[in-house]
């Protein structure tokens, strides 16, 4: 829920994107404060990767395990992603705040019961996987949709430690079969190997405050 103090946001960014039935579509959520490269590569690895027909930039309203002292509008944050996001597959929304979303798992149930027959994969990069268990009823979201986790520097190799790695090793998809992700049944995962950025939203943070 946005705070009374926040400027508006315009109303295209609340509406949940429009996906046909047959369509493949990536979900790649998160608070992008601020959207940085980074986060446009990952967004372009997966578009080509995972053969999607859009991808869904979906800009939270913010991190429940994250502090809020830090985070920019959301009206703000959606503007610089449009401007980063250029690809037209792109769709930069905010639905969740005008469903009052706060957890992932809820985000992605509210997709999943308004769009089906749309295969959706939710991407994320290998450094969020490393806390991936303490997100909110984190196992039901692997049970939702299939998820691509893409490679970020230093994420490489900590990847295979974390726990969700480590639950769900049985539903790991070769790396060679991405294309197909959106397709199939969840759990299903996989690791996606490519340019990595070393950008990061707290560092550019930092640097802004000098």
């Amino acid at each position: 829920m946005l705070a009374s103090s926040e400027p508006a946001v315009p109303s295209r960014y609340l509406k949940m994107p429009h996906a046909e039935k047959g369509l493949a579509v990536g979900l790649f959520g998160g608070s992008f404060n601020p959207p940085h490269a980074g986060h446009a590569l990952v967004a372009e690895i997966a578009l080509r990767r995972l053969a999607l027909d859009q991808l869904w930039w979906m800009v939270t309203p913010g991190n429940p395990l994250k502090s809020t002292r830090e985070l920019a509008p959301l009206s703000e944050r959606l503007h610089l992603s449009e401007q980063i996001a250029k690809n037209p597959k792109i769709k930069v929304t905010a639905f969740e705040a005008a469903h009052h979303v706060r957890y992932t798992a809820d985000a992605l149930a509210l997709v999943k019961t308004r769009n089906p027959g749309v295969d959706f994969v939710w991407i994320m990069g290998a450094d969020s996987l490393r806390d991936f268990h303490h997100w909110q009823r984190w196992r039901e979201i692997v049970m939702t949709f299939p998820i691509a986790v893409i490679d970020r520097p230093g994420a490489t190799l900590s990847f295979l430690s974390s726990v969700v790695a480590k639950t769900f090793d049985y539903a790991r998809v070769d790396e060679g079969d991405a294309p197909r992700l959106a397709r199939m049944k969840a759990p299903a995962w996989t690791f996606i190997h490519g340019p990595r950025s070393s950008l990061s939203s707290s560092a550019i943070r930092k640097l802004a405050k000098g």
